[in-house]
Protein backbone atom coordinates (compact mmCIF):
# COMPACT_ATOMS: atom_id res chain seq x y z
CA UNK A 1 0.00 0.00 0.00
CA UNK A 2 1.49 3.20 -0.94
CA UNK A 3 1.44 5.65 1.87
CA UNK A 4 -0.15 9.09 2.29
CA UNK A 5 2.39 12.02 1.72
CA UNK A 6 1.85 14.08 4.79
CA UNK A 7 1.94 18.04 5.14
CA UNK A 8 5.98 17.82 6.00
CA UNK A 9 6.76 15.70 3.19
CA UNK A 10 4.65 17.40 0.76
CA UNK A 11 6.91 21.01 1.87
CA UNK A 12 9.98 18.72 1.25
CA UNK A 13 9.00 17.94 -1.86
CA UNK A 14 8.53 21.60 -2.60
CA UNK A 15 11.64 22.72 -1.25
CA UNK A 16 13.75 20.25 -2.84
CA UNK A 17 11.91 21.65 -6.27
CA UNK A 18 12.37 24.94 -5.57
CA UNK A 19 16.26 23.86 -5.57
CA UNK A 20 16.28 22.06 -8.69
CA UNK A 21 15.07 24.93 -10.26
CA UNK A 22 17.07 27.94 -8.99
CA UNK A 23 20.51 26.13 -8.23
CA UNK A 24 22.33 26.36 -11.58
CA UNK A 25 23.22 22.78 -12.81
CA UNK A 26 20.70 20.71 -10.44
CA UNK A 27 17.90 20.59 -13.11
CA UNK A 28 18.26 16.93 -14.66
CA UNK A 29 16.23 16.61 -18.04
CA UNK A 30 14.50 13.27 -18.95
CA UNK A 31 15.21 13.73 -22.58
CA UNK A 32 18.55 13.99 -24.21
CA UNK A 33 19.31 17.80 -25.60
CA UNK A 34 17.95 18.21 -29.09
CA UNK A 35 21.65 19.98 -29.45
CA UNK A 36 23.57 16.67 -28.62
CA UNK A 37 24.56 15.95 -32.08
CA UNK A 38 25.08 19.86 -33.63
CA UNK A 39 28.12 21.23 -33.95
CA UNK A 40 28.31 25.49 -33.85
CA UNK A 41 29.20 27.48 -36.28
CA UNK A 42 31.90 30.34 -35.88
CA UNK A 43 30.85 33.47 -33.73
CA UNK A 44 32.52 36.59 -32.57
CA UNK A 45 32.22 37.87 -29.42
CA UNK A 46 29.54 40.22 -29.19
CA UNK A 47 27.59 36.95 -31.25
CA UNK A 48 28.33 34.95 -28.33
CA UNK A 49 27.51 37.63 -25.95
CA UNK A 50 24.39 38.57 -27.47
CA UNK A 51 23.47 34.76 -27.69
CA UNK A 52 24.53 34.49 -23.67
CA UNK A 53 21.53 36.82 -23.36
CA UNK A 54 18.82 35.39 -25.10
CA UNK A 55 19.52 31.91 -23.67
CA UNK A 56 19.28 33.68 -20.36
CA UNK A 57 15.38 34.89 -21.31
CA UNK A 58 14.83 31.82 -22.49
CA UNK A 59 16.31 30.08 -18.96
CA UNK A 60 14.44 32.23 -16.86
CA UNK A 61 11.47 32.06 -18.90
CA UNK A 62 11.72 28.15 -17.68
CA UNK A 63 11.76 28.93 -14.10
CA UNK A 64 8.93 31.32 -14.45
CA UNK A 65 7.01 28.77 -16.40
CA UNK A 66 8.01 26.00 -13.69
CA UNK A 67 7.09 27.99 -10.78
CA UNK A 68 3.77 28.24 -12.77
CA UNK A 69 3.20 25.02 -12.61
CA UNK A 70 3.75 24.47 -9.00
CA UNK A 71 1.81 26.85 -7.98
CA UNK A 72 -1.01 25.66 -10.17
CA UNK A 73 -0.45 22.02 -8.97
CA UNK A 74 -1.12 23.11 -5.57
CA UNK A 75 -4.21 24.54 -5.95
CA UNK A 76 -6.04 22.88 -8.96
CA UNK A 77 -9.48 20.86 -8.23
CA UNK A 78 -9.68 18.34 -10.78
CA UNK A 79 -7.15 15.48 -10.75
CA UNK A 80 -6.72 15.12 -14.33
CA UNK A 81 -5.60 18.43 -14.83
CA UNK A 82 -3.20 18.25 -12.18
CA UNK A 83 -1.91 14.96 -13.65
CA UNK A 84 -1.43 17.04 -17.11
CA UNK A 85 0.35 20.31 -15.81
CA UNK A 86 2.71 17.72 -13.85
CA UNK A 87 3.61 16.20 -17.28
CA UNK A 88 4.22 19.80 -18.69
CA UNK A 89 5.80 20.85 -15.87
CA UNK A 90 8.14 17.66 -16.53
CA UNK A 91 8.88 19.23 -20.19
CA UNK A 92 9.66 22.75 -18.76
CA UNK A 93 12.39 20.92 -16.67
CA UNK A 94 13.51 19.90 -19.59
CA UNK A 95 13.48 22.99 -21.26
CA UNK A 96 15.04 24.49 -18.13
CA UNK A 97 18.71 21.89 -17.73
CA UNK A 98 18.83 22.69 -21.44
CA UNK A 99 19.21 26.35 -21.68
CA UNK A 100 20.86 25.62 -18.42
CA UNK A 101 23.50 23.74 -20.32
CA UNK A 102 24.05 25.92 -23.31
CA UNK A 103 24.35 28.68 -20.89
CA UNK A 104 27.33 27.07 -19.93
CA UNK A 105 28.83 25.92 -23.30
CA UNK A 106 28.52 29.66 -24.03
CA UNK A 107 30.42 30.98 -21.03
CA UNK A 108 27.60 32.71 -19.52
CA UNK A 109 25.26 32.34 -16.19
CA UNK A 110 21.77 32.07 -15.03
CA UNK A 111 20.24 35.60 -14.17
CA UNK A 112 20.54 37.23 -10.74
CA UNK A 113 16.81 37.92 -10.84
CA UNK A 114 15.55 34.19 -10.89
CA UNK A 115 14.85 33.73 -7.27
CA UNK A 116 12.69 37.47 -7.50
CA UNK A 117 10.41 35.76 -10.71
CA UNK A 118 10.27 32.45 -9.37
CA UNK A 119 8.63 33.84 -6.26
CA UNK A 120 6.04 35.80 -8.35
CA UNK A 121 5.22 33.03 -10.90
CA UNK A 122 4.41 30.74 -8.18
CA UNK A 123 1.72 32.83 -6.59
CA UNK A 124 0.26 33.70 -9.80
CA UNK A 125 0.14 30.06 -10.19
CA UNK A 126 -1.23 29.37 -7.29
CA UNK A 127 -4.15 32.30 -7.60
CA UNK A 128 -5.35 31.19 -10.81
CA UNK A 129 -5.41 27.82 -9.76
CA UNK A 130 -7.36 28.63 -6.75
CA UNK A 131 -9.74 30.68 -8.93
CA UNK A 132 -10.78 27.84 -10.73
CA UNK A 133 -9.63 25.26 -13.84
CA UNK A 134 -11.24 27.14 -16.83
CA UNK A 135 -8.85 30.04 -15.34
CA UNK A 136 -5.92 28.13 -14.52
CA UNK A 137 -5.78 25.94 -17.90
CA UNK A 138 -6.40 29.65 -19.75
CA UNK A 139 -3.23 31.24 -17.71
CA UNK A 140 -1.81 28.41 -19.01
CA UNK A 141 -2.86 28.79 -22.37
CA UNK A 142 -2.02 32.64 -22.23
CA UNK A 143 1.53 32.62 -20.85
CA UNK A 144 2.44 29.57 -23.77
CA UNK A 145 1.46 31.98 -26.19
CA UNK A 146 3.35 34.46 -24.85
CA UNK A 147 7.03 32.38 -24.25
CA UNK A 148 5.90 31.23 -27.95
CA UNK A 149 6.06 34.79 -29.23
CA UNK A 150 9.40 35.06 -27.40
CA UNK A 151 11.13 31.95 -28.68
CA UNK A 152 10.12 32.78 -32.78
CA UNK A 153 11.66 36.35 -32.07
CA UNK A 154 14.81 34.81 -30.45
CA UNK A 155 14.94 32.32 -33.59
CA UNK A 156 15.39 35.05 -35.81
CA UNK A 157 17.72 36.97 -33.68
CA UNK A 158 19.87 34.29 -32.84
CA UNK A 159 23.56 34.48 -34.64
CA UNK A 160 23.76 31.83 -37.48
CA UNK A 161 26.70 30.58 -35.82
CA UNK A 162 24.91 29.34 -32.77
CA UNK A 163 22.96 25.99 -34.46
CA UNK A 164 22.82 24.59 -30.66
CA UNK A 165 20.87 27.08 -29.30
CA UNK A 166 18.72 27.19 -32.13
CA UNK A 167 18.12 23.05 -31.80
CA UNK A 168 16.87 24.09 -28.48
CA UNK A 169 14.75 26.68 -28.99
CA UNK A 170 13.24 24.81 -32.25
CA UNK A 171 12.11 21.99 -29.59
CA UNK A 172 10.78 24.47 -27.28
CA UNK A 173 8.61 26.00 -29.73
CA UNK A 174 7.18 23.00 -30.42
CA UNK A 175 6.78 21.88 -26.83
CA UNK A 176 5.36 25.60 -25.91
CA UNK A 177 2.58 24.74 -28.71
CA UNK A 178 1.56 21.55 -27.76
CA UNK A 179 1.24 23.19 -23.99
CA UNK A 180 -0.91 25.96 -25.61
CA UNK A 181 -3.04 23.22 -27.02
CA UNK A 182 -3.41 21.37 -24.43
CA UNK A 183 -4.54 24.15 -22.23
CA UNK A 184 -7.40 25.07 -24.14
CA UNK A 185 -8.51 21.99 -25.28
CA UNK A 186 -8.91 20.68 -21.39
CA UNK A 187 -11.14 23.99 -20.86
CA UNK A 188 -9.16 26.62 -20.42
CA UNK A 189 -10.43 30.42 -20.75
CA UNK A 190 -9.42 32.60 -23.58
CA UNK A 191 -8.42 35.63 -22.10
CA UNK A 192 -9.52 38.72 -23.73
CA UNK A 193 -6.88 40.77 -25.52
CA UNK A 194 -6.58 43.42 -22.84
CA UNK A 195 -5.06 40.57 -20.81
CA UNK A 196 -2.70 39.19 -22.77
CA UNK A 197 -1.66 43.02 -23.38
CA UNK A 198 -0.61 43.49 -19.89
CA UNK A 199 0.59 40.16 -20.01
CA UNK A 200 3.14 41.08 -21.93
CA UNK A 201 4.06 44.15 -20.68
CA UNK A 202 5.08 42.25 -17.51
CA UNK A 203 6.98 39.83 -19.96
CA UNK A 204 9.00 42.59 -21.91
CA UNK A 205 10.20 43.94 -17.82
CA UNK A 206 11.35 40.18 -17.54
CA UNK A 207 13.37 40.16 -20.58
CA UNK A 208 15.05 43.58 -20.41
CA UNK A 209 16.29 43.18 -16.67
CA UNK A 210 17.50 39.83 -17.48
CA UNK A 211 18.89 40.28 -20.81
CA UNK A 212 21.88 41.66 -19.01
CA UNK A 213 21.40 40.63 -14.70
Amino acid sequence: MQRKLSHADNLIHQFDTVLRTLVPKAAQASRPSPAQSIRDGDMSDSEREHAVGLMRINHTGEVCAQALYQGQGLTARLADVRGQMEQAAQEEIDHLAWCDQRLTELEGRTSLLNPLFYASSFSLGALAGAVGDRVSLGFVAATEEQVGRHLDEHLRELPSGDRRSRAVLEQMREDEAHHERWALEAGGSRFPATVKFGMRLVSKVMTKSVYRV
